[in-house]
């Protein structure tokens, strides 16, 4: 039993140590600036930028110093101390799950509102040069060409659309609509930039964007979920040495009498 007990100290110990690690993450994502590095970010200025943020950097720093009092309970053993913690803790993760439940359902919504946006700056020769320039440095290093397609830039198509199809797919005839034996390139309709066909990448930048875009939600609700799991186990860890008194069964010594009979009662507490 003494083995026992000695491993479930140790076990909530950890945890809690894990739990604080994972308060200092929520601090760090949360006072960080991810959403800033998202190519053409000025395209999605109208979207909130800031969900789950506030979520972070207020219950990082609930999350550390309740481990900090959790860690300082466990390694003491002092069962009040191991209740009032399970007990802030179960609090903070209620809190956490009711305020965190919007991230979800901004997710789910994050694609229809991107969607909105690409259609509104189409076509793309005719948006911002800020927008256009940043585009461009997409196009060139995600060999991509348009938001949806490679019509948004109509007849105004930018280099950095450009495509190099393998040389054998160069002597094919100009025709409407030939793509690459790759898929990679598609050749542009030949009435639109006579008298010679130009090859450009068959891939939309739309899809590249909306990843950019969703990773820090993405991030967010993962670190949230990992923190929600970890809490739970904390709770139960230290409920577990707190109400230690309830659950553990006393140890029984036998006796016999002067008339043969046994009995089985506690042996008397050392304390």
């Amino acid at each position: 039993m003494a083995r026992y007990r000695s491993y479930l100290r140790g076990l909530s110990i950890c945890v809690t140590v894990l739990l604080m690690a994972s308060g200092l993450v929520m601090i760090g994502v949360g006072f960080s600036s991810i959403d800033g590095n998202t190519p053409v970010a000025k395209l999605f200025e109208q979207l909130s930028s800031s969900d789950g943020l506030l979520v972070l950097q207020v219950f990082g720093p609930i999350t550390v110093i309740l481990s900090v009092l959790g860690v300082c309970a466990a390694s003491l053993d002092l069962k009040q101390l191991l209740l009032l913690f399970s007990a802030l803790i179960l609090v903070e993760f209620v809190a956490l799950m009711v305020v965190a439940s919007p991230l979800v359902q901004v997710q789910a919504q994050m694609d229809g509102a991107v969607d909105e946006v690409f259609l509104n700056v189409t076509p793309l020769y005719r948006t911002d040069r800020y927008i256009q320039g940043e585009l461009n440095k997409l196009q060139a290093s995600d060999s991509c060409c348009g938001l949806r397609s490679f019509e948004d830039w109509e007849d105004r198509l930018p280099v950095s659309c450009f495509c190099t199809p393998p040389a054998s797919d160069q002597q094919v005839s100009s025709q409407s609509g030939n793509s690459s034996s790759d898929g990679s390139c598609v050749m542009v309709d030949s009435e639109r930039r006579p008298p010679t066909s130009l090859w450009v990448h068959s891939e939309p930048c739309g899809p590249i964007l909306k990843s950019y875009l969703s990773f820090p939600i993405k991030l967010r609700i993962g670190i949230i979920s990992a923190v929600a799991t970890i809490t739970m186990a904390a709770i139960v860890l230290c409920l577990t040495l707190g109400l230690e008194e309830y659950w553990k069964k006393p140890q029984v010594e036998t006796t016999v009498d002067d008339f043969n009979r046994v009995k089985y009662q506690p042996k008397p507490s050392l304390t």
